[in-house]
């Protein structure tokens, strides 16, 4: 049958809805998928467990939309990591300039940030959300809502939980488009991986990524901040810092930036940056240990310099605080790794100042973490993203195993995958 013929419905399903293609997930690679696929003129219905779409878009844009960023492609395509080479493919064929040509096509404009960073002109995801499912609805796009999948029935239908009960679905190609496994309150809950296990799809474990980490003590007094740091600096920001992590291999991450103390622990942009790295000594080791310049400006020397010059009758906080800017925060954890008496010894506090030794034993649930690691193995899909163990059955967006750091990656690769898998599908169906 030509993709162009319309659908019938086969009696032999009774009340089934029969499409060319089902869509599982409404988030930017589902809808990135609905779009190319409506624009080819098949039938298009997409599936979404919770009552309305993208809500994990609408969420990570409450702070300002991040959708891609500006550096160079040579760059930018190595932020994928281990899995930079399976990437690469999408990404030359769909990537951050695409996608800032496909915002203004929706009709907004984007500016570069002084970070690289790639905003929509008003920083809000809503409009830009809006004007795409308008869009989509427009190109003949069929959305479901509270449709939440269970699976495949004994005939190969597809079915979904609904509120008024159990309904099937047959379709020519499904892509799931479900996420990863955090956030599960907008709808990544990850409740996909035991299903496409039974199936033989090589799976590997979901992990957080750009997550938070507990800290922890080598010498066992503790886990987790002391319960004075904790009440008085839990949710306080490090500004201006450098981290450095480095292993028997030499120094694998160094960057300046900012982070925020928790109540058992660090999160925040410069710990996301550095996650990977760390989840993995953890793994491997039951902990790792970075080190953090609490004046990155700022030489050794001259930090040696202010620590040891005569303070008189003043306080050491004020002296530290007076010659080098330390308070607040900065200064709290000083006290926290070296306690009174090792405060006392100039020597360590100069070189603890440049290199605070922190030591974290455990990332935080990945419920909690911005995006997640693991899923489908590159491995267990051909050329055009559909499973090998599972033909018609397409995969895209984060619930394939690989994963990147904030700052517009992980967005840009989702909507990547959707256009490279929505190729795939297209050629499936006219091969049929």
């Amino acid at each position: 049958m030509s993709i162009s013929e319309p659908l019938v419905a086969d009696p032999a399903l009774g009340s089934a809805l029969v499409c060319d293609v089902a869509i599982v997930g409404a988030g930017p690679a589902g809808l990135m998928v609905a779009q190319q696929l409506a624009a080819s003129g098949l039938s298009v219905h997409v599936f979404e467990a919770k009552a309305s779409a993208a809500r994990k878009f609408l969420m990570a844009g409450k702070g300002g939309l991040n959708l891609t960023h500006s550096e160079e492609f040579a760059s930018f395509v190595t932020r994928y990591g281990a899995r930079s080479a399976d990437l690469l493919p999408w990404l030359e064929q769909w990537g951050a300039q695409e996608l800032r040509a496909w915002v203004k096509d929706l009709g907004f404009d984007t500016f570069v940030g002084t970070s690289g960073r790639v905003f929509p002109a008003d920083m809000k995801a809503a409009p830009l959300l809006r004007a795409w499912l308008l869009r989509l609805r427009s190109q003949g796009v069929v959305f479901h809502m509270r449709h939440r999948w269970q699976g495949w029935n004994a005939g190969g239908s597809l079915m979904f939980q609904t509120e008024s009960g159990a309904c099937q679905v047959q379709s020519k190609a499904l892509v799931l488009a479900m996420g990863g496994g955090s956030w599960a309150r907008l709808g990544s809950d990850g409740a996909w991986f035991s299903k496409l296990q039974e199936q033989g799809v090589d799976l590997a474990e979901l992990q957080p990524a750009n997550c938070g980490f507990d800290v922890g003590w080598a010498d066992g007094r503790q886990s987790g901040w002391s319960e004075v740091f904790s009440q008085r600096f839990a949710g306080e920001p490090f500004k201006s810092v450098a981290l450095r992590y480095t292993d028997e291999g030499g120094t694998r991450f160094a960057r300046q930036g900012e982070f925020v103390a928790t109540q058992t622990g660090v999160e925040g942009s410069l710990i996301y940056a550095a996650s990977a790295l760390l989840r993995d000594r953890i793994a491997e080791k039951g902990s790792a240990q970075f080190e953090l310049d609490l004046l990155p400006q700022w030489s050794a020397e001259r930090v040696e310099q202010e620590v040891r010059r005569p303070r008189g009758s003043r306080s050491l906080s004020s002296h530290i605080k007076g010659r080098l800017g330390l308070d607040g925060i900065k200064a709290g954890l000083l006290y926290e790794v070296l306690g009174k008496d090792g405060m006392a010894d100039l020597q360590a506090l100069a070189r603890t100042i440049k290199a605070v030794p922190l030591t974290v034993v455990a990332p935080r649930p990945i419920d909690e973490a911005i995006s997640t690691a693991g899923g489908v193995r590159f491995e267990a899909l051909d050329g055009n993203g559909m499973c090998i163990a599972r033909p018609g059955v397409f995969c895209a967006g984060e619930m394939l195993d690989w994963e990147a750091p904030t700052g517009g990656y992980l967005l840009t690769a989702c909507m990547s995958s959707g256009v490279h898998v929505a190729k795939g599908v297209l050629g499936y169906l006219s091969a049929d």
